[in-house]
């Protein structure tokens, strides 16, 4: 139920947000004398609007969605050693890290993970799972939570969100372009297109053949954006803990147990997932890539 509350949230605020902006900016409809031409560059502009107003309304909503979504405590006044070391090793790591304290969270799974969100690096969430608490030891969780500081003083949200509209962008665009194109072919002697109904049916059709094929770009980009943060993981906390909290997980992903298949924790993906498709690069290859100095 949350979760439907929390899409419905977003998605009436993208709808504002976009509506406000072309409003402002006066943007005539695309679409022109019934639909038998298109003006391309208000469909542009059209399509920049919207698409970047979804991924940065997600992307300021990101803190108050992942909280609610995890069910992150935050701790504000640490209420044993635990707490207290988790919050000051953050505060050691956000130092070094150059950037301003995080949130400091806890969500109940059983499910090693960890994540890091919010659109100011100075302003961001920092939260890890009771089951990884549980189970490394504190050289590792100290290393995921490097590596999660390393997201954020990387700016990792910020150049997502950017791909990400970019990416929004022409995906409507092209859809929009193809629909059209469907339209005109099919349209009669008299003028009469396919209607609106099935315009809407035909873009969201091309819509999602598009966004497939645009998520291999942004799906690209975040696992570069791993390797980068293990790096950045391993100058704070140290090669060889960075090193042995992957292998931590890569053990973990291979045992035999009753945890969800679908484990995100802090990288680790379904084995079924296919490679072009996956976030995070397999653990192997990231094990390697610190070893070999990178």
């Amino acid at each position: 139920m949350m979760r439907i509350a929390l899409f419905l949230l977003t998605n009436l605020a993208v709808l504002a947000v976009a509506g406000i902006t072309l409003s402002v900016l006066g943007v005539p409809g695309y679409l022109q004398q019934g639909g038998a031409s298109i003006n391309l560059q208000s469909l542009l502009i059209y399509c920049a609007v919207f698409g970047f107003a979804g991924s940065f309304v997600s992307l300021l909503l990101s803190k108050p969605m992942a909280k609610w979504s995890s069910r992150t405590q935050v701790i504000t006044q640490p209420r044993n050693q635990a707490e207290h070391w988790l919050l000051e090793t953050v505060r050691d790591l956000s130092t070094k890290a150059g950037i301003g304290m995080p949130e400091v969270g806890v969500f109940p799974s059983p499910v090693s993970n960890a994540f890091a969100t919010g659109w100011n690096k100075n302003k961001a969430l920092v939260a890890v799972s009771e089951g990884l608490l549980h189970r490394f030891d504190r050289e590792e969780v100290r290393a995921v939570l490097a590596h999660e500081i390393g997201h954020v003083a990387n700016g990792d949200m910020v150049t997502l969100s950017l791909i990400q509209g970019i990416v929004n962008t022409f995906v409507m665009f092209f859809a929009r372009l193809a629909s059209f194109a469907v339209d005109q072919f099919f349209r009669r002697d008299d003028g009469e297109g396919m209607g609106m109904f099935a315009r809407i049916a035909v873009t969201f059709v091309f819509e999602m053949i598009f966004g497939i094929l645009a998520s291999i770009i942004v799906m690209w980009f975040s696992r570069q954006r791993e390797y980068r943060a293990d790096a950045a993981g391993a100058d704070l906390a140290g090669r060889g803990a960075m090193i042995r909290a992957l292998q931590r997980l890569k053990a973990e992903s291979e045992a035999p147990n009753d945890l969800p298949q679908t484990m995100t924790a802090f990288g680790i993906r379904s084995h079924a997932t296919a490679a072009l498709f996956s976030s995070h690069p397999p653990l192997d290859q990231r094990i390697a890539a610190l070893q070999s100095g990178g």
